[in-house]
């Protein structure tokens, strides 16, 4: 071999070599990058299902799989989708009646729920102090309700507390109630039914309702008829602006305070929605408190007008003066006020009477006992030596006071038909200092704490194994209607601020809903979908549609 071959030879053999040796690193990198890539999507799959193992795992501790940034959210979510109450139902029946729940870490949808009764018993009475209404709830429904007692605490609520207290057990009040349900029952309610049923068309029984019972609280607070229960059920400005306005405030509970408090200074969405329904309520309120305080100055000089004096609680509050200044109250106050006790009453009584009538037809053995009853009391007062038979024949025919006070099945019916669907489904308080419940779940100082009326009245452990079904006799015994702890039966609240109108709603439920029962039989339409609205009261979702059949009212006598 040649020199020259020789080189040549080896200048091959060194290019091989060469050419080998890149294609190794070649390879060697294309693995440095492939390599990493697999071991990122490894690393990714292995904390997914850590986090995944983890939050399951919780399920057990806290009813519910809670996810890192979002928390509890989509378990929220998909209970959205469906029945909400019936979705915390589950839930807290799982945690046997108390769960927490934690929501997104930038929202404040941070709380306990619970549905025990020994717990609400510790907060509502027991260490009622150490729960009020709390600064979030006050914050959020401030706009529409101001310093009224509906979201008020400490010494603003205890003021406000006695004063109306002492009104609603006054022999005038008393009268006024009575009075003005007759005018609105027997002159308004039954005549529009009455057109309903002439015409053959059906009507949504809860909007009729919701008429009365706003004319009525109206009167009580105001003192002033806007006269929504009218032929033709015309919309009333006020009336309108106020359900808009209380829709829109209970947005904000399901937002987070960040976003409705820039929604509000942006004027966008539903707080645009609650700013023009506000200056409608506001101009209706205010104008309402300037004739007042007109009227009572006028009332001041002369001593027949006083005689005949007002028994509203504007009036009442219009009158007082504060205690710490002995100033007059202020029109806001005023208007803070009675805004409070429409929301308390416009909603409460008309909601739980159009359940009542949907729950009636679907247990007609109920309906017939409490015909029974009406008609025994009836029977009972053309027997009396006392009955001159004067205008109460037929359709005429006005149940007195005491006479709704002895409709005792009656009575059991409609508190059964609270029990499974309670006006205000759920309420709210916050802890303002550590405490531990009595099934022993901590609360730290802050925690939003829920009680679910409406699980309440589904739990096996309070009710029974029968707790779903709509059986007013277990509210009788010997035939005589016998309360349960309010801790229990939570529809009109319990300790110091138990319901100041339960006495009147029971009578407002009773006299309306014996009025119409005698005069007709309620039947749903066919069809008609029935669930419960997302709302601060139990609203039927799509309203009641019925239609209407005549009752023979003597035929029975």
């Amino acid at each position: 071999m040649s020199a020259t071959d020789a080189a040549v030879s080896g200048a091959g053999g060194h290019n091989s070599t060469a050419a080998g040796a890149g294609l190794y690193v070649r390879r060697g990198l294309a693995g440095m990058v492939f390599f990493p890539e697999v071991q990122m999507v490894e690393l990714l799959v292995a904390v997914f299902i850590f986090v995944a193992i983890h939050s399951l795992r919780q399920r057990r501790s806290q009813g519910l799989p809670s996810w890192p940034v979002v928390g509890m959210l989509p378990s929220l979510l998909l209970g959205l989708r469906g029945d909400m109450y019936e979705w915390i139902t589950g839930v807290l029946k799982a945690r046997g009646g108390t769960f927490t729940f934690h929501g997104p870490w930038f929202t404040n949808l941070h709380c306990v729920v619970t549905a025990d009764p020994r717990n609400l018993e510790h907060l509502l009475k027991t260490k009622f102090g150490s729960f009020p209404k709390g600064p979030y709830f006050r914050d959020t429904v401030r706009d529409l309700l101001g310093d009224g007692i509906f979201g008020a605490d400490d010494e603003v609520w205890r003021r406000q507390r006695k004063a109306a207290s002492l009104e609603f057990h006054s022999a005038e009040f008393r009268a006024l109630t009575a009075s003005s349900l007759v005018e609105l029952v027997h002159r308004r309610l039954l005549p529009v039914l009455a057109d309903a049923e002439a015409a053959g068309a059906a009507v949504d029984l809860q909007d009729v309702l919701l008429r009365l019972t706003f004319d009525n609280v109206c009167m009580i607070a105001f003192g002033v008829d806007p006269g929504c229960l009218r032929p033709g059920l015309p919309e009333i400005p006020f009336a309108k602006a106020f359900e808009d306005a209380t829709e829109a405030t209970l947005l904000r509970f399901v937002t987070p305070t960040a976003v409705w408090r820039a929604m509000r200074a942006l004027g966008v969405g539903h707080e645009r929605v609650l700013q023009r329904a506000l200056a409608s309520v506001d101009k209706f309120a205010y104008d309402v408190i300037r004739k007042r305080k007109e009227e009572v100055a006028a009332e001041q000089d002369d001593d027949a007008a006083a005689a005949g004096r007002r028994s509203d609680l504007l009036t009442v509050f219009t009158k007082m003066r504060d205690a710490d200044t002995g100033a007059a109250y202020s029109d806001k106050f005023l208007r803070d006020i009675c805004v409070n006790f429409i929301l308390a009453g416009r909603d409460t009584s008309s909601v739980a009477l159009a359940w009542f009538f949907w729950l009636l037809r679907q247990n007609p053995a109920v309906e017939a006992t409490i015909l029974d009853e009406i008609d025994g009391i009836v029977a009972a007062r053309r027997s009396s030596p006392a009955a001159n038979g004067a205008g109460e024949d037929g359709d005429e025919l006005v149940f007195h006071p005491d006479e709704v006070k002895r409709m005792e099945y009656l009575h059991a019916a409609l508190t059964e038909a609270l029990r499974l669907y309670p006006s205000v489904p759920v309420d709210h308080k916050e802890v303002v200092e550590d405490e531990v419940f009595p099934d022993g779940t901590v609360l730290k100082k802050g925690t939003k704490v829920i009680y679910a009326m409406y699980t309440m009245g589904r739990m096996e452990s309070i009710w029974g194994e029968d707790c779903r079904e709509y059986r007013p006799e277990r509210w009788l015994r010997e035939g005589r209607f016998m309360s349960e702890s309010a801790y229990k039966f939570t529809a009109f609240n319990g300790g110091p601020r138990l319901c100041l109108g339960k006495d009147f709603a029971y009578y407002q439920m009773k006299f309306a809903a014996a009025s119409i029962l005698r005069r007709y039989r309620v039947d749903v339409v066919d069809g008609h979908p029935v669930s419960p609205k997302m709302a601060l009261t139990m609203y039927m979702k799509h309203g009641l549609q019925v239609k209407l059949t005549k009752r023979d009212c003597k035929s029975k006598l």
